[in-house]
């Protein structure tokens, strides 16, 4: 069966360049597109895609908001969504990841990419834009240093370990199982983590 995906940007041309892509690739075929996020999530919804791809910056509910009313901590069954933006910006990662993306990537990435994060979150894998990847490393590595200094990091252990569990896919279900912690828990993680990043939560405002 192919790859069923949703495609959510407010720019016409994005949305066709995406569909383009994505129908030339054995296996995956565009369903639907959405110019804003109220209709991404009501389309993703009835639909139920394997794989949105959900642009960042678009009118009414953003895709940030759009992202956790569909796979963030507090849905039921969760849809499999990759953040696909020209904006990279640390926040913006964070919140996509944390708010339960399959996958972030730079509009920029190139065709491979965009096919290739389109079927790891498929099979329930995630991708980062390469450029991302180094810097959220770099963070850590970061982070890892200012503690072998005793500089008091802004994360805790645990923290930090949800965060990278996030980073590479993990649902919160297996975050608890793999950490040995309830899943009320791991949400009492996130939500510190949203706290601390000055990040939005999942009633946060669209």
């Amino acid at each position: 069966m192919s790859i069923r995906v949703l495609v959510a940007d407010d720019q016409v041309m994005v949305r066709t360049g995406f569909r383009l892509v994505l129908d030339a690739a054995p296996g995956i075929e565009v369903i639907a597109e959405a110019a804003d996020g109220e209709t991404a999530v009501r389309l993703a919804r009835r639909l139920r895609p394997d794989v949105t791809l959900m642009d960042i910056r678009m009118p009414g509910v953003d895709g940030l908001r759009a992202t956790e009313l569909l796979a963030g901590p507090a849905v039921v069954d969760p849809l499999k969504v990759v953040v696909v933006t020209t904006y990279d910006a640390d926040e913006n990662v964070y919140a996509a990841l944390l708010g339960g993306a399959s996958g972030f990537l730079l509009k920029d990435a190139g065709p491979r990419v965009l096919v290739d994060a389109v079927r790891a979150a498929a099979n329930g894998e995630a991708m980062v834009s390469p450029s991302v990847t180094v810097r959220l490393l770099a963070r850590f590595t970061e982070k890892a240093r200012r503690r072998a200094e005793g500089t008091p990091a802004l994360l805790t252990d645990r923290e930090s370990d949800v965060v990278l569990a996030v980073a590479r896919g993990r649902t919160n279900a297996e975050i608890a199982d793999d950490l040995r912690v309830s899943l009320s828990t791991v949400k009492t993680h996130l939500a510190s983590v949203q706290r601390k990043l000055g990040l939005r939560s999942a009633d946060g405002d669209g």
